[in-house]
């Protein structure tokens, strides 16, 4: 439990380090965007929206008097599905960003540069860190389509829901464990391997990430705070990115 308990307090440490110089300016710029692409797709759902129940109440006019379930319900799938959206593309945008946030996190704690990352262009860093998000998505989508038939199998899914968090928890690590790492050249399969050899450290980190994204607004920073702890859990920890 002492490694669990640390790789939750590797999480937290994000917090200061994102305030640091020279490391800010990595977190506000994809904030930024995200931050105004989620805008424009909640003010285009809205419009969609009222536009949408126009139509059907048009339709059908014996609705108009349930108007008041409809938006409410049609607001909760729309949001449930923008926030899903939002989050895999917030991912892609923010994945070259986050490479250069963890190089920036790892320079002020160890006060060195990266070799790793001084030999690739900019336009490689970002083929590299989108690739690398894909990977990510798919094996994500492989291993969660079956966990989910999990839920509706009789006695076994007592169980889904615990099998679920520890499989969440074991791919947020992974999610943001990818942007230290990629940048000493680790490939994904490895940095898996890498983090099975230190799984109490992986589920209490990728704990604590789940946890995060449940708090209203201070998700939005969930990410940067993320791959700030996840670059000083494998800077301390040298056999992560060896």
């Amino acid at each position: 439990m002492k490694q669990f308990s640390q790789g939750f307090k590797y999480l937290l440490s994000g917090f200061k380090l994102i305030l640091k110089p020279g490391i800010r300016l990595y977190v506000l710029i994809p904030l930024l965007i995200n931050s105004f692409l989620f805008a424009a797709a909640i003010i285009y759902g809205a419009s969609s929206l009222n536009n949408f129940i126009d139509w059907l109440i048009l339709q059908f006019p014996w609705l108009e008097g349930w108007t008041w379930i409809l938006w409410p319900l049609f607001v909760i799938i729309s949001l449930t599905i923008v926030f899903f959206c939002f989050s895999i593309i917030a991912n892609l945008i923010g994945a070259p960003f986050n490479g250069f946030l963890a190089e920036a996190v790892e320079r002020n704690l160890t006060g060195q540069e990266l070799e790793a990352a001084n030999n690739q262009s900019l336009l490689q860093i970002i083929i590299i860190s989108i690739k690398s998000e894909f990977q990510k998505l798919l094996y994500f989508v492989i291993r969660a389509l079956p966990l989910l038939i999990i839920f509706i199998i009789p006695m076994v899914n007592i169980a889904a829901p615990l099998i679920w968090f520890l499989f969440t928890a074991w791919m947020l690590t992974l999610e943001y464990g990818d942007y230290p790492m990629g940048n000493h050249d680790i490939l994904f399969k490895q940095q898996r391997e890498k983090f099975a050899s230190n799984r109490q450290l992986a589920f209490g980190f990728g704990s604590g990430v789940m946890l995060l994204t449940m708090i209203p607004v201070i998700n939005f920073i969930a990410m940067p705070v993320a791959v700030a702890g996840a670059t000083r859990m494998v800077v301390e920890h040298p056999e992560l990115k060896s």
